[in-house]
C-alpha cells in the first residue's frame, strides 16, 4: 500500500506539512477512538491559547513518541537504553524550520545546547509532525535562562496511594500557598498525580527555587501525614511524593496541554481549585475532551502571568532547617547533600561525617 500523502495542518497564520498522517498513535480504548499523528497535529492547533501559554518563549525539551504509544514501549531516560521506542530530543532537530526559534541553555554539567524556543504555535504543530506529544518546558524565559520564574509542585502519588490523595493534599498545599501570601495554579498530570505552579518575581536562582520547593514539602509533611518528601522510594511508602528536584536545573515537567503517553491520549489538564476538589477521574482530559472544554469555558490559568510572588517566605522556613537532600543521580554532587547511596545499603562506617565515602571502604 502506497504511503500516505502529506497533510497540511493549519497553525496560526502557517501550514504546517504533516508527513504521515494516517500513522496511529494511539491505539482505540474502550472509552476513545484511535489517534493519528494528524489528530495530534490538529490537537496542538486546537489548543493554542493554553498551550502557548505554558511554552512561549521557554526552552522546551521534545518527547518524541516517533512509532506511537503501544503496550510495552520504553521511554530513553540515559544512555543505557538506546533500543527504547521514544526520547528526550533536548536540541533543535535537523531540518527544523526557519520559523523556529532556539535559545542557548546549560546543563548541570556545564554543556550548552541550542533548545527549542516556541514563539507561535506552528512550532508545536511541527513538533507533532516528529513524533512529539509531551513538551517539557523550562521554568525560565529566553530573556533570563538562568533564573527561574516559577516554583513547580510535583505531588506524585506513591504505590498504595490515589488520585484522589493526591486531590486531598493539592487542597492542602493551597491553604499552605494562601498563608504564605502565594496563589498556586494546578493541573492534572495526565497520569494519577497534580501539579501546582506559583509564578515568581525576577531573580531567584534555581538553588533558590529548589530550596523553596524542599522547605514547602516539609511544611507540607507537617500538615498532613499523608506527604512526604523522602527522595529513596524505600523511604516514602504509602505517601504523596513533593518531587522538589522537579525544581532543580534541566528538570522539567510535562507542560500545560500537553499529550501524555498512555492509552486514550490524555492531557495534562489546568482546572480552577473548585473543580479539582471535586475530579475523581484525570482519564476524562484526553485529546478528544479538552479543545471543546478550552473553546467553551477558556483556559483556567488565563491568569497566571498577572502576579509574580516572591519566594522569600518560603526561603525563611528553609533557613529555619537548611537540610539539604539528595539531588538526581544525573546531577554533580552538591555542597551539604546526603551520600547517594541507598539507605538499606548503607554502611555507617564508610561514610565520614561530611557525607564523603572513605576511602578503602
Amino acid at each position: 500500500m502506497a504511503a500516505a500523502k502529506p497533510a497540511m495542518v493549519q497553525a496560526g497564520d502557517r501550514e504546517v506539512r504533516v508527513s504521515s498522517p494516517d500513522r496511529v498513535i494511539y491505539e482505540a480504548t474502550d472509552t476513545t477512538a484511535e489517534v493519528t499523528k494528524l489528530m495530534v497535529a490538529e490537537y496542538f492547533a486546537s489548543v493554542e491559547d493554553g498551550l502557548m501559554r505554558a511554552l512561549r518563549d521557554r526552552p522546551t525539551a521534545l518527547e518524541r513518541w516517533t512509532s506511537g504509544v503501544r503496550p510495552g514501549m520504553k521511554l530513553a531516560t540515559g544512555p543505557q537504553d538506546r533500543n527504547a521506542d521514544a526520547f528526550y530530543q533536548k536540541r533543535v532537530p535537523k531540518g527544523a524550520p526557519d520559523y523556529l526559534e532556539s535559545v542557548g541553555i546549560t546543563f548541570p554539567s556545564g554543556r550548552t545546547a541550542d533548545e527549542i524556543c516556541p514563539t507561535e504555535i506552528a512550532v508545536p504543530v511541527w513538533c507533532a509532525h516528529m513524533g512529539t506529544l509531551t513538551f517539557h518546558p523550562w521554568p525560565v524565559r529566553r530573556t533570563d535562562v538562568d533564573h527561574p520564574d516559577e516554583l513547580r509542585i510535583d505531588l506524585d502519588p506513591q504505590p498504595g496511594t490515589t488520585f484522589s490523595d493526591a486531590v486531598r493534599v493539592a487542597g492542602v498545599a493551597r491553604e499552605l500557598l494562601a498563608d504564605l501570601g502565594m496563589v498556586g495554579f494546578a493541573k492534572t498530570s495526565g497520569n494519577r498525580g497534580i501539579h501546582v505552579y506559583v509564578r515568581l518575581s525576577p531573580g531567584w536562582e534555581f538553588t533558590d527555587v529548589r530550596h523553596a520547593a524542599i522547605a514547602f514539602g516539609r511544611e507540607l509533611e507537617k500538615r498532613d501525614d499523608g506527604v512526604t518528601t523522602a527522595w529513596w522510594k524505600e523511604e516514602r511508602g504509602e505517601r504523596i511524593f513533593v518531587d522538589f528536584n522537579q525544581n532543580t536545573r534541566d528538570r522539567t515537567i510535562a507542560s500545560a496541554y500537553s499529550l501524555r503517553p498512555i492509552p486514550g491520549a490524555p492531557v495534562s489538564t489546568p482546572v480552577t481549585w473548585d473543580e479539582l476538589a471535586t475530579l475523581t477521574s484525570p482519564a476524562d482530559f484526553n485529546l478528544f475532551t479538552v479543545p471543546e472544554r478550552l473553546a467553551s469555558d477558556g483556559d483556567p490559568w488565563a491568569a497566571i502571568d498577572d502576579v509574580a510572588h516572591s519566594l522569600q517566605p518560603l526561603l525563611d522556613l528553609w533557613d529555619a532547617n537548611p537540610v539539604e537532600l539528595n539531588y538526581p543521580p544525573d546531577h554533580p554532587k552538591m555542597p551539604g547533600e546526603p551520600p547517594r547511596v541507598q539507605p538499606s545499603k548503607k554502611v555507617a562506617s564508610h561514610w565520614d561525617e561530611d557525607g564523603n565515602r572513605v576511602e578503602g571502604t
